[in-house]
């Protein structure tokens, strides 16, 4: 893998990642409000029931100096073809303004937060420098309405310092199972839960510090994985081991009270957390949510996925895929970055999740770091390469050509997008659709760049 490639997907892994996959990708069902419905899907921002598209990208008014803008565009009955829309934080109600390095949509998630059937879109700016604070970071809520996302609040820093990048990464779910949705926060290198009630003048709850001395906290990925009726909650980062700092992931179990669980090493090899992706889904289909992580740097950057299996008290045994799975295409070389992004979703409409996985540094032929997608299948059994399939710019039906360096798969969303029950790939500009024998190249789309939720 060329160097310029490493540099470049390094510090896209590490903004990428925004919060897991609350089940099916709707938010945990909930009591409500008295106004209103919770709203069924965490990204229909305008609430008509077709599930909108946000993501991230280079404020237009403000040229290279990464402020940072979040672009929406509006679902349809076709898919997500509608209204453009373009916020940054010199739109109107949007606290602060656009300022170099502030690196506003990094980071994004999306619930309900105000329970009004109109989902909101949490926001961070983890370069956010505040009262001369340089990179203490923000976090904002931008709240749904009929008329689409508009205006903002501020969640307030509990624990604000210079440089503690506060919204470094963010993801939602009920993690007490009192029907409101929360949030989790990393700032600081720490994981913090805000559990209470979001609305437009405030947040008003508890904040609960998931501290640990071993870790240092870089990513969260939310699902449920056990039964109950609170989401769960993982922390990604690097944990002490024996002789040097490894790659671990912290399972945090829902409930009235936040339980600290196992904690799974991603091997041995140096603390590459940074570069990891996440999502949850029961790909079994046993009732538990599965926590799936993309390892691009392991095994030399040949990459693997990590299958963490949920259970009854949390997450237990694990499985390795690879590109020397059986039934998966392409062989592990270094520097293939094989779970560089992940998303899951049901392609097939069979009942069993799917998961798509990037191998963005693959090479084809004379082309080094081309890349490739792959489908991995669900089943009884869980995820395996049978039924896999694999897609690349040189594969018959999809258009472009491939180029070295351009990284096929770099960011990956798996989602019913005009609601026929199949879910579509969405990929490097393009959508393909999900049919009954999977993902197809027939009537593929050109579309917007996949944006940052799932």
């Amino acid at each position: 893998m060329h160097s310029r490639l490493r540099t470049t997907l390094a510090t896209t892994a590490a903004a990428a990642l925004t919060g897991g996959l609350l089940t099916g990708g709707l938010l945990i069902a909930g009591a409500g409000s008295a106004a209103a419905a919770t709203a069924k899907y965490s990204d229909d921002f305008n609430g008509d029931g077709y599930r909108d598209y946000a993501y991230s990208g280079s404020a237009t008014d403000a040229g290279s100096d990464v402020s940072g803008t979040v672009g929406i565009i509006y679902g349809t009955a076709a898919g997500p073809y509608g209204r453009a829309q373009n916020i940054t934080q010199n739109s109107a109600g949007v606290p602060g303004s656009n300022e170099g390095e502030d690196g506003f949509g990094i980071t994004m998630t999306g619930a309900d937060f105000n329970r009004d059937g109109y989902a909101d879109l949490a926001v961070g700016s983890p370069g956010e420098t505040v009262n001369g604070h340089r990179h203490q970071g923000a976090v904002t809520i931008l709240w749904g309405s009929a008329a689409g996302l508009s205006g903002g609040t501020v969640v307030p820093n509990k624990d604000a310092r210079t440089w503690g990048v506060f919204g470094d990464d963010l993801a939602s779910g009920d993690f007490n199972g009192d029907g409101k949705p929360d949030l989790a926060v990393i700032n600081n290198h720490t994981a913090q839960v805000y559990r209470g009630t979001f609305s437009k003048s405030g947040f008003s709850g508890t904040v609960t510090k998931l501290t640990r001395d071993d870790l240092f906290a870089e990513h969260l990925v939310a699902g449920k994985v056990t039964k109950d009726a609170a989401a769960d909650l993982v922390v990604v980062g690097g944990v002490d081991g024996p002789s040097h700092t490894l790659t671990g992931a912290w399972f945090i179990r829902g409930g009235s009270t936040l339980t600290r669980g196992a904690t799974l090493k991603l091997g041995t090899g140096e603390d590459s957390s940074f570069a990891v992706s996440g999502t949850v889904a029961d790909f079994n289909k046993d009732g538990y949510g599965d926590i799936a992580l993309g390892q691009p740097l392991a095994d030399g950057e040949k990459g693997a996925v990590i299958v963490w299996r949920g259970g009854s008290s949390g997450p237990g045994s694990t499985t390795k895929l690879t590109q020397n799975t059986s039934g998966v295409t392409g062989t592990s070389e270094n520097g293939d970055w094989f779970g560089h992004d992940l998303s899951a979703g049901d392609v097939n409409h069979d009942g069993y999740p799917d998961l798509a996985v990037s191998a963005v540094g693959e090479d084809l032929g004379k082309y080094a770091d081309a890349g490739a997608v792959h489908i991995l299948r669900g089943s009884s059994q869980g995820l395996s390469g049978t039924r896999s399939q694999w897609f690349e710019l040189a594969t018959t039906g999809v258009p472009g050509d491939p180029e070295a360096n351009s990284s096929f798969g770099s960011s990956l969303r798996l989602r019913d997008s005009d609601r026929d029950g199949y879910a579509d790939l969405f990929t490097d500009y393009l959508r393909f659709k999900g049919s009954a024998n999977g993902i197809t190249v027939t009537g593929i789309q050109s579309s917007i760049r996949p944006g940052f939720l799932p």
